[in-house]
């Protein structure tokens, strides 16, 4: 039996993406711990510890929490911390650096670098420093994508670095929707084009463009944008700046997604940095056609051309003659959504289970039932 903290930043991280892997730990007879940036709980988890943190790295809060978590360190001796994002990563190894790392082992799982070659240049020294003087308290660094590989090893951020199939979706919960019953609540004809894009309203994920976007596009276009975030009501704002609101929908969050799914005909995203996206993944499953934005985790799932296209990042022309090209073919989104379907299989959950878990512990693990 091992003591293993189990971090992120924010609870719906957990909620979405990690259950069945604290679940599979605490299964096998470990002690988990979780720690949250806000109060998270889960059956046969042994305790949940609450650090507050801030997206600025350098914020007092963060300094503050990386005191108080070495203090945790100290007292509670854990076999192995796995942390996950950015955030949580850089917080809880910085509490590693402060009390001394001794027998534990720390993985790294990093769901995209928030930088790459084409960041700004004193964000990636910030970015890339952090993730530099922190290398030396990291076991290993699991990744998700190629451009994040490259960096990892480029610059020796563990002294492990595996690659990892993302941390698998479970594609069970996506049974086929009902289109025209959603189609219809959101009043869309026949001759509507549905975008959708589901994630958390935020800068890197930059619905904002994807509003603007649609003053370019034809009439019969609309857009879905479930979820939450600090950028809703911005982007709910804009939209009625820019016109649109008629034909932007916000919906918040979502437990039918799969309905969501089946109701729209292209899937979007224009995010400056992805690790393996998941709303991706999904529309791809759920036999969607892709217009994406020409960045790491996009370039790794659709193949420009075939599952869709891409566009370089904030070039607004070429997403919409993109959105144009499929809008006047439904043959070739067909085509495009059926090729998706078939490539994205290899990232299920019970597909990837095994390995990410390995990756996570450094231990073979029995497949997921």
């Amino acid at each position: 039996m091992s003591k293993i903290l189990y971090a992120a930043s924010v609870p719906v991280h957990l909620q979405n993406f990690h259950v069945p892997y604290i679940d599979a730990l605490v299964g096998r007879g470990d002690e988990v711990w979780v720690l949250c940036g806000e109060a998270y709980s889960q059956e046969g988890v042994a305790r949940s510890v609450v650090l507050p943190m801030k997206k600025n790295l350098l914020s007092p809060v963060n300094l503050r929490s990386a005191f108080r978590a070495a203090g945790l360190l100290k007292r509670e001796r854990f076999d192995l911390i796995c942390v996950h994002t950015s955030l949580a990563a850089f917080v809880l190894r910085l509490a590693v650096l402060l009390a001394g790392k001794g027998k534990t082992r720390v993985v790294n799982v990093v769901h995209g670098y928030l930088f790459d070659e084409k960041t700004q240049p004193v964000l990636r020294l910030l970015m890339l420093g952090a993730e530099k003087l922190l290398r030396s308290v990291t076991d290993r660094v699991a990744v998700m994508n190629r451009c994040d590989l490259a960096i990892a090893e480029k610059y020796r951020l563990g002294a492990e670095v595996v690659e990892i199939p993302g941390v698998g979706v479970d594609f069970s919960r996506f049974a086929p929707g009902d289109r025209e019953k959603l189609r219809q609540s959101l009043g869309l004809g026949e001759d509507s084009l549905l975008l959708l894009f589901a994630g958390e309203f935020s800068g890197r994920k930059n619905q904002a463009f994807l509003i603007r976007a649609m003053a370019g596009l034809p009439e019969n276009v609309c857009l879905a944008l479930p979820g939450q975030g600090q950028k809703l009501e911005d982007c709910r704002r804009l939209a009625g700046e820019t016109g649109v609101a008629d034909r932007v929908f916000f919906p918040g969050q979502r437990s039918d997604l799969g309905d969501w799914y089946a109701a729209a005909d292209i899937c979007v995203s224009a995010s400056r940095y992805e690790g393996l996206p998941f709303n991706i993944m999904e529309g791809m499953y759920a036999g969607k056609p892709v217009a994406a934005s020409r960045v790491k985790g996009h370039t790794d799932l659709v193949s420009d051309g075939v599952g869709g296209f891409l566009f370089d990042w904030g070039d607004g022309e070429a997403y919409c003659q993109s959105i144009r090209t499929l809008a006047k073919d439904p043959a070739l989104r067909a085509s495009m959504g059926e090729k998706n379907r078939e490539l994205v299989l290899r990232y299920g959950r019970d597909r990837v289970f095994s390995q990410v878990l390995e990756a996570m512990t450094g231990e073979k693990t029995p497949p997921a039932e």
